[in-house]
């Protein structure tokens, strides 16, 4: 059974991901220790105690559609109606609306512990708090007034339409049309797919954020609108007036995340009498997409900390397992009888590798979502650390979720045939994590994002930097004078000497216009940027001196990491460098 690693997450947000030197400068509020550490507790508790115990029944029960209405596992209504009560929607949402307005950084820690225990469950309130913040950024005061108090409070759920049967990353060619009506509102028809949540019954009211085209917008992206979409209306007194006229076709049968319902949504086809669904604008005609993207790059983030989840749970469960399995007898075991299988070396490889892309992961997502905290408020570097978010988020996205496949795939191998019978539950982490690197944008959309808009920021300066910054850890490793870090130091320098060339190498190729060559490495430079940042974020932590007692254990996982998994990154640079032609070559193969 999952159990929230409280103290590992506190210790990564304060001493590697940069909470503790925000709070020393001013820069989070009056956010203490104490609070971060009870805010956490509570949040692993509800994890650990009411979400996990469920996780089982979401997976094996799955969302069940009847005559338009869908029905959520046994127990998953009362459990998210709890959730909500705890004021968990709010955490980092602004006060007038009822909110807490706390730091980022706070609100991807609970969602880790809450995705752990069941990501099918978590999906629900993520796609709210993605609608909250590009409602309260793009919407007019009417619809916040009217709306946001409520989604704040978890009472209504929001969700976000954007695909389409003929349109999944191509937006420009979506279909769903929007009509203007006298009363300033707008009618809405046509069909979305893949929407999460898009109906359930755990909430009064589901608050749909929908893509659509007016008759007059211009071609391709540059013509799309967002609207509110409410599945019932809302009177001026706040109370729910008609059914809109919207509703779930069908659900899909997933590989995964079972109890999460992911709908097909119809909108404007007259099922509940209306002529249309009626929506209001978000921002302005025509430019919807960038509205959108606000909720997209806060779903990033989240579905990045999706794969640090299952890496957590995962890891936990393989370890829990190999402590227990008995099998054969390893190098240099005493005890009567057969080993546990822990003892094994390649089994204690496995699951060292398993604990290592964990702890890299979390810290990254975490350093993603510190970079977006001091965007808010740092004033003095605010351009810095919006860069420095802007740059961290499709890395965070795609490495942690890489990673979420690898390390449940690796539980499975671990437990051995056990782990390919669902009983045991190592399968479902499996099946749960592959879709993460799928959707908010797949890994591939990510990797063209970081080299093609990412790397250049300020002429390359913002990248050029980081990687001094990183250069740093290593040298204080190196300084540090500590036999338990190993090889470390000469590890970390040379997968950053690897990270610099290749960068050097993308930003020549885009600024002599050959992006063809730079985009095929593209991919593997998403992988060295994470690896590097792994290895030099377990540094980070080996180097930290904490009440906690528990250094030399991660200076032992910091040098595993390096002298194991770091020698990748050569690997990995030669094919963003040398790898281009051949691709090119080959694609005739394809044929």
């Amino acid at each position: 059974m999952y159990k929230a690693p409280v103290e590992e997450i506190a210790f990564t947000l304060k001493h590697v991901a940069g909470m503790a030197e925000a709070i020393d400068d001013g820069l989070l509020a009056d956010l203490g220790e104490d609070l971060v550490e009870a805010i956490l507790a509570e949040a692993g508790r509800f994890a650990t105690e009411e979400i996990a115990p469920l996780a089982d029944i979401g997976d094996r029960q799955g969302a069940r559609l009847s005559n338009g209405e869908v029905k959520t596992p046994d127990g998953w209504r009362d459990l998210y109606r709890n959730w909500a009560a705890g004021g968990w929607n709010g955490l980092t949402a602004a006060e007038e609306f009822g909110g807490q307005a706390l730091p980022h950084m706070l609100n991807v820690a609970a969602l880790e512990m809450w995705n752990s225990g069941s990501m099918a469950f978590a999906l629900c309130p993520t796609l709210t708090m993605g609608a909250i913040e590009a409602l309260n950024v793009h919407g007019s005061a009417a619809l916040k007034e009217k709306y946001l108090a409520r989604m704040v409070s978890g009472e209504w759920t929001g969700t976000m339409n954007l695909t389409e049967p003929h349109a999944g990353s191509d937006l420009g060619v979506l279909k769903a049309r929007a009509e203007r009506r006298e009363d300033g509102s707008y009618r809405i028809f046509g069909q979305k797919i893949f929407i999460t949540w898009g109906e359930h019954d755990a909430a009064g009211n589901i608050i749909h954020l929908v893509l659509a085209r007016l008759p007059d917008a211009p071609d391709g992206t540059r013509g799309i609108s967002l609207f509110l979409v409410p599945k019932f209306l809302v009177n001026d007194d706040g109370s729910l007036g008609a059914r809109n006229d919207l509703h779930c076709h069908s659900l899909e049968h997933k590989l995964g995340i079972h109890g999460s319902p992911t709908c097909t949504m119809i909108y404007g086809d007259g099922k509940f009498g209306g002529k249309g669904a009626v929506g209001w604008l978000i921002g302005e005609e025509n430019k919807g997409l960038a509205c959108m993207f606000t909720m997209m790059n806060n779903a990033r983030l989240a579905v990045g900390m999706q794969g640090v989840a299952i890496c957590e749970a995962a890891t936990q469960k393989a370890i829990a397992y190999a402590k227990e399995r008995t099998q054969g007898k390893a190098p240099g075991w005493s005890g009567s009888g057969m080993s546990p299988i822990i003892e094994h070396p390649d089994v204690a490889r496995m699951l060292l590798t398993m604990k290592a892309l964990t702890q890299g992961s979390r810290a990254i997502t975490y350093a993603c979502a510190h970079a977006i905290d001091m965007a808010h408020r740092a004033n003095e570097r605010r351009e810095h650390w919006q860069e420095r978010a802007a740059l961290l988020t499709p890395i965070a996205k795609s490495f942690a979720t890489d990673a979420g496949v690898d390390v449940a795939s690796l539980g499975i191998q671990v437990h051995g045939g056990m782990g390919f019978i669902e009983e045991t539950g190592a399968a479902r982490y499996l099946r749960d994590a592959r879709i993460a690197p799928i959707y908010e944008g797949t890994n591939g959309i990510q990797a063209i994002d970081l080299v093609t808009r990412k790397l250049p920021l300020s002429d390359g300066k913002q990248v050029r930097g980081f990687i001094a910054e990183l250069k740093a850890i290593a040298e204080a490793v190196r300084s540090s004078n500590l036999d338990s870090f190993g090889a470390t130091a000469d590890r970390l320098d040379s997968a950053l000497a690897d990270l610099e060339e290749a960068t050097s190498w993308l930003l020549a190729r885009l600024a002599e216009g050959r992006s063809a060559e730079a985009l095929s490495g593209a991919t593997p430079f998403q992988r060295l940027f994470g690896l590097a940042l792994t290895g030099c974020y377990l540094a980070k932590g080996g180097l930290a001196r904490t009440k906690d007692g528990a250094v030399e254990g991660r200076i032992a996982l910091c040098r595993f990491t390096a002298e194991n998994l770091l020698s990748e990154t050569a690997a990995l640079k030669d094919r963003i460098v040398n790898g281009a032609d051949s691709l090119a070559a080959a694609r005739a193969v394809l044929a």
